[in-house]
């Protein structure tokens, strides 16, 4: 299991209750650097490539190759299921990357508990330059408690109208439509390796990559966590992924 916390400042009242953590647990695999080096073998060797083994030298050496080359469906033959725990609007960035599968917990068929997200007293609050090429900058001294302040009254109002609703005898599936986009939620997210490498891509923010992206931050903490585990499942990969500018093959 890997989960990643990040500092909560909550406002300890009742009715809802307030988190900053976004967590990611790789709870399914099959995923090794090896098999990548079988499904690229396999055009040349034919079923021979299931039982060879020519070292960790060659693999690493067609790995790379393959990186280099941007030879992508390789790199497809396996598969990592995470279990991510987040506001609704970081899971709907998440959904943005269609070659996934994704399940996620129904308002349909669940009540949803009081739980939202706000942010961290790290989170820089504010973003300077244009729509797709700015930066986050630290803002005003009472900027986070402002946020958090108006954050907590409209949560406690949303779920109180939702709760209303319920109690009211209407039907979950309309009752959650009050709700706001800061609601946690739980999906199954289930990739490959090439399109895991895609989705780092985007949502990670490194001045090293070929392309720079710039990722709201809660995404990248998402990212961030798959991108740890996926590592220790195949480090050979990850480290070609690194070395070629952080590109999908």
């Amino acid at each position: 299991m890997l989960v990643t916390e990040v500092n909560t400042p909550l406002l300890d009242e009742p009715g809802v209750e307030l988190r900053s953590d976004i967590t990611v647990e790789l709870v399914d695999h099959s995923a090794s650097d090896a098999g990548v080096v079988r499904a690229a073998r396999v055009s040349t060797i034919g079923e021979s490539a299931q039982l060879e083994d020519k070292g960790e030298g060659y693999s690493a050496g067609l790995i790379n190759y393959l990186m280099k080359s941007r030879h992508g469906s390789p790199f497809e033959h396996n598969y990592l299921t995470f279990l991510i725990t987040a506001p609704i609007f970081t899971v709907r960035h998440l959904m943005r990357h269609r070659t996934w599968s994704f399940n996620e917990e129904s308002a349909r068929y669940r009540e949803i508990r009081p739980v939202f997200y706000v942010p961290d007293s790290d989170r820089l609050l504010r973003q300077e330059g244009k729509p797709g090429d700015y930066t986050y900058v630290a803002g005003a001294a009472d900027d986070h408690e402002h946020v958090l302040t108006s954050a907590h009254s409209v949560y406690s109002k949303a779920y109180e109208e939702y709760s209303s609703m319920l109690e009211a005898g209407i039907a979950r599936e309309i009752a959650r439509m009050v709700l706001p986009v800061a609601t946690y939620s739980s999906v199954y997210a289930t990739c490959n390796s090439r399109a895991l490498m895609h989705f780092l891509s985007l949502r990670t923010n490194r001045q090293d990559a070929s392309y720079i992206s710039h990722p709201q931050r809660e995404i990248e903490l998402v990212a961030e966590q798959m991108e740890a585990a996926w590592k220790e499942l195949m480090p050979v990969t990850q480290a070609a992924f690194e070395a070629y500018g952080r590109v999908s093959p």
